[in-house]
């Protein structure tokens, strides 16, 4: 499987692509497959309110796409299934996104994670416009509670459910990946952080 990211001007979504499963496929039906995940693809990374506290990814099998992740608002749910319909040559869509439960010390944890991540002086680089465009985007929160910063803004997701804390994207390094773990187990009350960050391959 292969995941996608894209800064500001690129992807802004992650995804992961199915894998085609044998290794001898009619070069039609292969192609015919990768423009229906590249579809796919550029129809979740429309949805207007996929964020940084979300995470979608796909598999494709033929005619049939299998959505998972995490949705922090719970009509992205329904609006990646919906959109995903609409995608030429896709017959079924299995919705396998978790929407994630309302609560006031996942919201805090969310913030402060973001908060000590995306303005950490070597981890700010992944913030489009750097650690001031991060602490600006934190700060709307307190005037508008339930917004989130635009996922395809920012490569590292914070997925958090009871006070669980999961890193899932991408970034260049080893070294980015554990500072940005350490980042996270720094937030107070938290009970784990599962770093599930992915290095970039060269």
């Amino acid at each position: 499987m292969r995941r996608f990211r894209r800064r500001s001007g690129g992807l802004a979504v992650v995804a992961i692509l199915a894998t085609f499963i044998g290794s001898v496929v009619p070069e039609a039906q292969s192609t015919s497959s990768r423009e229906r995940s590249e579809a796919v693809f550029k129809a979740l990374e429309r949805l207007p309110y996929y964020g940084v506290f979300d995470f979608l990814a796909f598999s494709l099998d033929r005619g049939t796409v299998t959505l998972v992740g995490y949705a922090y608002r719970g009509d992205l749910r329904k609006d990646a299934e919906q959109a995903v319909k609409r995608v030429a040559g896709v017959d079924e869509v299995a919705n396998k996104i978790e929407e994630l439960p309302v609560s006031q010390n996942d919201d805090r944890i969310r913030w402060a994670t973001f908060w000590s991540i995306y303005t950490d002086e070597f981890l700010s680089r992944y913030a489009p416009g750097g650690a001031m465009a991060a602490r600006y985007d934190a700060m709307l929160f307190t005037r508008y509670p339930g917004m989130q910063p635009f996922g395809g803004n920012y490569p590292i997701h914070i997925i958090v459910k009871g006070g669980r804390t999961m890193l899932l994207g991408v970034v260049d390094n080893e070294s980015d990946k554990t500072l940005a773990g350490v980042r996270a187990r720094e937030v107070p009350q938290v009970f784990g952080v599962e770093n599930e960050l992915e290095v970039k391959k060269k």
